[in-house]
């Protein structure tokens, strides 16, 4: 009998879409007899709980801060047990949204421009001439580190500074260029490319009311129609990145289609696995069922990544 320690909950903002993921786990793994399964939350207990179930596999299904960040990686790495998805360093580079696009600007992957703004400074005149110049409106700001979306605003001339200070508490965050367009993510599993998507939202944009909310309405269109030339290129970029990062199991990344250049936004080492969730639906697409898919994810799990 295997058996799997699910990693859910957390501390971070995207908490109830961890323990949804969980939940829509569970449900599969459960009806095989062959599994062992508990259900932990990363609290004190954790480290005691794992030494005492022995785990031949820890399924982290943790997003957002803490679970994605390469911080509780660490740990598992420390207990030397087999976990799936990204190591420390893809982990930690990957929610790091300034580092990646550096990285992806480093490879000449198309990623927007941008700039970091840090609230240990003043307030500079200096500075938001300069993003006028450089990005010009509207911008998109975002914290740094947060995922699914979180905290996210696009912003005109008139509202920037007011959605800029909402996201003080974080210390520094992320002014980037706004780019229109389709939105087209990418998943890849195990080193090989799994497929795509792409999403219509009723929303101004794929935020993430549109992501976990049904009522929001997002339009799931596969296959993405582009040119096969054009599916291969976004795909490839999304397996490029995937190594590079030296990312684990499954990744998803999420661009942006405009006047027929991909725009990469970010890689996401531990997307979604709920009911609305895209990588389980570009599996399907892709006669991988949703039980196929969590067993290989569970197969690619290791150490020492």
């Amino acid at each position: 009998m295997s058996k799997i320690f699910i990693l859910a909950g957390g501390y971070s903002n995207e908490r109830a879409i961890s323990l949804e993921t969980a939940k829509s786990v569970y449900s599969e793994l459960k009806k095989n007899k062959k599994y062992k399964i508990k259900i932990q939350e990363p609290n004190g207990d954790f480290i005691k709980n794992l030494r005492k179930f022995k785990p031949n596999v820890v399924l982290n299904l943790l997003h957002g801060r803490y679970g994605e960040d390469g911080y509780v990686q660490a740990i598992l790495e420390s207990e030397n047990v087999k976990y799936t998805h990204s190591g420390v360093l893809a982990s930690s580079l990957a929610i790091d949204k300034e580092l990646s696009k550096k990285i992806f600007v480093k490879n000449n992957i198309l990623t927007p421009d941008y700039m970091k703004y840090s609230f240990k400074n003043s307030y500079k005149k200096k500075f938001f001439q300069k993003l006028n110049k450089k990005l010009k409106f509207p911008i998109v700001i975002k914290p740094i580190n947060e995922g699914s979306s979180v905290n996210v605003f696009i912003s005109n001339k008139k509202n920037y500074l007011k959605n800029l200070f909402k996201l003080k508490e974080y210390g520094e965050v992320l002014l980037e260029k706004y780019i229109p367009g389709r939105e087209i993510q990418v998943a890849v599993l195990s080193d090989k490319i799994l497929g795509a998507i792409e999403l219509r939202p009723k929303r101004k944009f794929y935020d993430y009311e549109a992501k976990y909310n049904p009522k929001a309405n997002t339009e799931h269109i596969i296959p993405v129609d582009i040119s096969k030339s054009q599916y291969n290129e976004v795909t490839n970029i999304a397996l490029k990145v995937h190594k590079l990062l030296k990312c684990r199991g499954v990744s998803r990344s999420d661009f942006r289609f405009f006047k027929d250049k991909f725009y990469l936004l970010e890689i996401n080492t531990q997307p979604g696995m709920t009911s609305l969730s895209l990588v389980p639906e570009i599996a399907k697409f892709n006669n991988i069922d949703f039980k196929n898919l969590i067993e290989k994810i569970l197969r690619d799990a290791s150490t020492k990544k």
